[in-house]
C-alpha cells in the first residue's frame, strides 16, 4: 500500500530559497517502523546547517530537513509492539521531518501525554531534550552555581531559563536587543546582557567577577573564545551549536588559561539510548504539564519553510516555530 504525501526538499545545498515543495510516495512501514501523519513539525538551526551544506547530506541528491515532529500513528509495521494506529506521538531525529507524513523506526518515538498539544511537542522535542542534556548531563548544574547562557531568547534558551529556575539556578543570559533581553528575563534568567549594547565579556565579568562555573554557547564563531574568558578556574564551556559560523581559530592551548573543560555534545548521541529518551521526555513533559515550563510557539504553513529559515538565520525569531502540513 502506498500513500501520496508531500515534503519541502532541496536538490542542492544553498540558501533558504533551495527549499521547494515536492510530491512524495510513502510506502507501508517496514519491519520495526511506524507511519506518522504529521500535525506539527519543529524548526531548528540544525535544519539550516544541513540545508546550507555545512553538515553533510545523508543522500547527496536530495535533502528533506527537519529534526522533530509530532503527529498520529496511521500504520504499524511488522515487529512493532506497544503502538497502534491513532496513538499521539512525537520524535526527534536528524532530517526528513519537513513532510506531511513519514515512516520512522518505532524506537525513536515517544508517547504524548494528555495535555501536550502537537504544536507544543513539535517545538520541544529537540530543544527540550537538548536543554535536558545541557543542564543534567553535559554539566550537572547545582543551585548556587554561576551560569552564562548565550542566545537566551532562542528556542533552547527560553526553555533552559525556565528549567534552570526550576532547579534553583539563577543564570545570566545574553541576547540581542532590549525586547529579547526582557523576554529571556521573563523566562527564568536572573540577569541579562544585551550583546548589541557592548562587549558581553566585560559585562559578564562585571556581574560575576570570579567567573562562571559553566558557559553554554550555541553561537560559535562570534562568541566561543570570549566565552572561555568568562570562565572561572576549572570552568566548563559547553558548545552545542554554531549559529554565527564554525569556530576556526580555537587551539587546545586556549584551555590552559584556566584549566578549562570543553565539551561538544550532540543530542542524538543521548536519544539513541532508549531509556534516556523515555526518562528525559517524561521529565520534559512533566515540567510543562505542572506549569514550571511554558512554551512560546508560533506556527507557519509547511510550504513557508524557506521564509522561516530566512527569519531564523536573520535572528528575527524568538522562541520556537513549528510548520503545519
Amino acid at each position: 500500500m502506498t500513500d501520496s504525501s508531500y515534503a519541502m526538499a532541496a536538490t542542492g545545498p544553498g540558501g533558504p530559497e533551495v527549499l521547494a515543495r515536492i510530491q512524495t510516495t510513502l510506502a507501508a512501514p517496514e519491519f520495526g517502523e511506524v507511519q506518522i501523519e504529521h500535525r506539527a513539525i519543529g524548526v531548528n538551526f540544525i535544519d539550516c546547517y544541513f540545508r546550507s551544506g555545512l553538515y553533510p547530506w545523508p543522500e547527496p541528491e536530495r535533502l528533506i530537513p527537519g529534526a522533530e515532529a509530532a503527529g498520529v500513528i496511521s500504520a504499524v509495521g511488522p515487529g512493532v509492539s506497544g503502538w497502534k494506529a491513532g496513538d499521539r506521538v512525537a520524535y526527534t531525529l536528524p532530517n526528513n521531518a519537513y513532510a506531511s507524513a513519514r515512516n520512522i523506526a518505532a524506537a525513536h518515538v515517544v508517547r504524548l501525554p494528555d495535555g501536550i498539544s502537537f504544536e507544543t511537542a513539535a517545538s520541544v522535542m529537540l530543544k527540550g531534550l537538548t536543554t535536558r542534556y545541557l543542564v543534567k548531563d553535559s554539566f550537572a548544574l547545582r543551585p548556587g552555581q554561576q551560569v552564562l547562557f548565550h542566545a537566551a531568547a532562542g528556542g533552547v534558551g527560553l526553555l533552559a531559563g525556565q528549567w534552570m529556575k526550576a532547579m534553583g539556578v539563577h543564570p545570566v543570559g545574553t541576547a540581542g536587543g532590549p525586547e529579547k533581553c526582557a523576554l529571556a528575563r521573563s523566562h527564568g534568567f536572573a540577569e541579562m546582557i544585551d550583546y548589541r549594547a557592548g562587549d558581553f565579556r566585560a559585562a559578564a565579568r562585571q556581574l560575576v567577577p570570579e567567573g562562571f562555573h559553566v558557559v553554554y554557547d550555541s553561537v560559535g564563531k562570534d562568541t566561543l573564545l570570549a566565552s572561555l574568558k568568562c570562565l572561572r578556574l576549572h570552568g566548563t564551556l559547553v558548545n552545542f551549536g554554531q549559529s554565527s559560523g564554525a569556530v576556526s581559530d580555537f587551539r587546545i592551548a586556549d584551555l590552559a588559561a584556566g584549566s578549562f573543560h570543553l565539551t561538544r555534545p550532540v543530542l542524538f548521541h543521548f536519544t539513541s539510548d532508549r531509556k534516556w529518551l523515555e526518562r528525559a521526555a517524561d521529565e520534559l513533559f512533566g515540567l510543562i504539564l505542572d506549569g514550571r515550563i511554558a512554551v512560546q510557539t508560533q506556527s507557519e504553513p509547511l510550504t513557508s519553510a524557506a521564509k522561516v529559515h530566512a527569519d531564523l538565520e536573520g535572528r528575527r525569531t524568538t522562541g520556537s516555530t513549528v510548520l503545519i502540513p
